[in-house]
Parts: C-alpha cells; structure tokens; sequence
C-alpha cells in the first residue's frame, strides 16, 4: 500500500471481523488482544483525562456510561476502573448487535456495576434511557455515511452530559507503523489483516468534519486518532 493508496477512503473494503462465518477462535483472539492494542494506541487515558473526567465532575451523585459497539469491553472496563480510581460512583453499559462479541466480553473478568447488552444505539434510545457519557472505540470506521450520522444522532439522544467517539486518523505513516508494530500481537488473530484495513477505510479529520452533525466537533487528541465529539447544551 503506497501513500497514493491511502489518499481516499475504501469505502468498500470490508474487514474479516465483520463476517458473521469468520473463524470463531480468531475472532475471539481479535477481540480478546484488543485490551492490549487499545492501551498501546487509542489514547484513552488522555481522553480520560480531558473529556471524558471534567464531564463527570460536572455534575454530583452517580454517573453512567455507555459504550456504542463495545466488541470485548476492554474499553468500558478501563474507563470504569479509572473513574473509580477518582472517586466518581460510575455504572456502565456495554452494547453490540453482535452477539459474538458479547459473548467475549460477558466472558471477562466481571466487574461491578457493568453489563452487557445485545442492542443497536437506535433501539436503546427508543427505550429512552440515558447516560451521562456515550463512546464507542474504532467503530466509526465500520459505518457507512448514512449509517455514521444514525450513530451520532443516536449518541446525542443518548448523552446528558457528553459523547465521544474515538477512532483511527487515516495516513500513510499510520499505515506503515501499524503494519510493523502489530507483528508480535497478530498470530492466529485478525488483527493485522483488519488492522491495516481499518486504517484504509478510517476518516481524515477533514473528511470526518465535513459528515458530523451540527453541534458536534472532530478534535484530535493524539498522532493517528481523531474524536468526534458532541457536549450537551454546547
């Protein structure tokens, strides 16, 4: 893959995680590791730490999150334990229309006061319950435009406080370093073949500011990541 290949979104790239007959071991295997290469690349601790912290000090009393497309859970999890760590009373809510990765996730180590649910964003937010702060991680890459403006608008409804959505900054530095950083980590997974091609089909933050709803905004919190984020009452 050159730099040229890079220049555009593959809109029509699909990666081996998203077939429902994939291998079920590497699946499980995909999705266990990311915990490892989401703490190495996707830079929640300092989302943590700028977004998502002041939004829970905003506010008194217990606070709830919710994770869009949760796959394993990793991501829920470590939000959890860090808001704990700072002394917010916090809940949470994994969800994921495939029951595959439920599966993974409601296989961790459980920890107190998160489930997980096999739903849609739409569907939950029909039911009218609400979070405090919505995320998802690597999931914007997935969606199709139409199917990206359905998950923001959800998110919105979703969030009293804040939403935010983490992804990869498509390049071709991130290409190549991903490439050669993911090797030790991919055997017997899909991590390297869907890997580099979610980075084929990630957004640059041009193009994801030119698709976002109005009120939301493409921030970047760190090299090859971009946030769409959306605050309550903004």
């Amino acid at each position: 893959m050159t730099p040229a290949g890079l220049a555009r979104r593959d809109d029509d790239l699909r990666e081996l995680m998203d077939d429902p007959a994939c291998d079920p071991e590497r699946l499980r295997a995909t999705l266990e590791r990311f915990a490892i290469v989401n703490r190495l690349v996707a830079a929640w601790g300092t989302v943590y730490r700028t977004r998502i912290r002041p939004a829970l000090m905003s506010g008194g009393g217990p606070v709830r999150l919710l994770d869009i497309g949760c796959g394993g859970g990793d991501v829920i999890r470590d939000l959890v334990g860090r808001a704990r760590a700072d002394g917010f009373d916090v809940s949470a809510v994994g969800i994921d229309p495939d029951e595959r990765s439920i599966a993974v996730a409601r296989a961790a180590r459980p920890i107190r006061g998160i489930e997980y649910r096999r739903i849609d964003s739409t569907d939950l937010a029909a039911t009218g319950e609400r979070f405090d702060v919505v995320l998802s991680s690597h999931v914007l890459h997935h969606l199709t435009h139409t199917e990206l403006r359905t998950v923001l608008d959800d998110s919105a409804r979703l969030a009293t406080r804040l939403a935010v959505h983490s992804d990869i900054a498509r390049s071709s530095l991130a290409y190549a370093a991903y490439a050669v950083g993911i090797t030790p980590l991919a055997p017997g997974s899909f991590l390297r073949t869907d890997g580099l091609r979610s980075i084929r089909r990630s957004w640059t933050p041009d193009e994801l500011s030119a698709l976002v709803p109005a009120g939301w905004r493409v921030e970047q919190p760190a090299p090859f990541r971009l946030l769409a984020v959306h605050r309550a009452g903004a």
